[in-house]
């Protein structure tokens, strides 16, 4: 049976949910990556103040985050959210970004994050990106998921976190309106 979600767009009220979400995505995702003592810190009350100013700034008119989305599921609220913007990186030649897409560790593998990266592709389009790009740990195994849904290795880089390098790796899309066309 497939589960229907909705995605909509995240309101500030979302950022308690987001928080959450964002926290125990990382310390379920990022548990053997990332140094045990930051993970326990987490504190999902300082995330969801980060994602209610990210949201404010968004609805302000902010030049880069273009959108915060948040998936809910019937009965049981928000289990996953994604962000997207302009592309931070200023050498690889793409405009668009995939910030974030966290879905809780019990949510995962039943199609929520493929609808949440559509959405996302989707918002992206709209707002006139032709290309789009996500940097992901390289030791997550949630990076097959966007090699699963097309995204060409592209670079990798170490960016220092929690007091170590981090290795890191981007995949992309060349043409994400002929990508979402196809998927259609």
């Amino acid at each position: 049976m497939a589960l229907a979600f909705d995605i909509r767009d995240a309101t500030p009220l979302d950022s308690e949910a987001i928080g959450r979400i964002h926290v125990e995505t990382w310390q379920a995702t990022y548990a053997g990556m990332l140094e045990a003592a930051y993970l326990s810190r987490l504190d999902a009350g300082t995330w969801a103040t980060r994602w209610r100013e990210a949201i404010g700034r968004l609805r302000a008119g902010s030049p880069r985050l273009g959108k915060v989305l948040v998936a809910t599921a019937p009965g049981q609220g928000a289990v996953g959210f994604g962000s997207c913007g302009r592309a931070r990186s200023e050498t690889l030649p793409y405009d668009g970004e995939i910030e974030t897409l966290y879905i809780l560790p019990d949510w995962q593998g039943q199609g929520l994050g493929r609808e949440l990266l559509v959405a996302l592709f989707e918002e992206l389009a709209a707002a006139g990106f032709l290309s789009a790009l996500v940097w992901v740990v390289a030791s997550n195994p949630s990076r097959f998921f966007y090699e699963a849904m097309g995204g060409e290795r592209l670079a990798e880089k170490s960016e220092p976190f929690a007091g170590r390098p981090v290795p890191q790796i981007a995949y992309g899309w060349d043409d994400i309106n002929g990508w979402l066309a196809a998927w259609r």
